[in-house]
């Protein structure tokens, strides 16, 4: 593959790939790191690469994937530990509460189907519009602004969002 061919593919996809990495790391400093990893990975197997979605589908798989690595590594390596003694009484029951409501809310979205999921989780992980969901699913802009709030009520009505 030509030099420019791939400046142009790392151009045209770069933030896309960057902000879907956000959202599912929640850390900008790994996702420019697996971000750029992403685009080596690209590199060394582009012959693979069938046709048959989207490049930028495919790069977002990439991403995911190597997000997934990193993962397991660091859980091999991390234990995390908090310092409760710093936290006060009331201020660990609110944190509490709010992780338990929040828990509830993913637990909805679990149920979900996998393509409402994504969207799910990008629209509320990142800064993406959705033009740039539908972009990275593969899908048009209102496909994806349809899918997040049929989802968005879904959650809503399901019995998990009530509790």
């Amino acid at each position: 593959m030509h030099n420019h061919k791939i400046e142009k593919i790392y151009n045209e996809n770069y933030s896309i790939i960057y902000k879907y990495l956000c959202c599912i790391t929640h850390n900008p400093d790994i996702s420019e790191e697996l971000t750029q990893e992403t685009f080596c990975k690209m590199i060394k197997h582009i012959d693979s690469f069938k046709g048959n979605c989207k490049l930028s589908s495919w790069l977002c798989e990439i991403a995911k994937n190597l997000w997934y690595d990193e993962v397991r590594k660091r859980n091999r390596k991390i234990t995390i530990t908090e310092n409760i003694e710093e936290v006060s009484k009331d201020t660990m029951e609110e944190i509490l509460i709010q992780k338990e409501q929040l828990s509830f809310v993913y637990q909805s979205i679990q149920q979900l189907d996998i393509e409402m999921q994504r969207v799910m989780y990008l629209r509320l992980h990142s800064d993406m519009s959705f033009k740039e969901i539908g972009q990275v699913l593969g899908k048009t802009e209102n496909w994806a602004r349809v899918t997040f709030y049929r989802g968005k009520k879904k959650v809503k009505e399901s019995d998990c969002y009530e509790k």
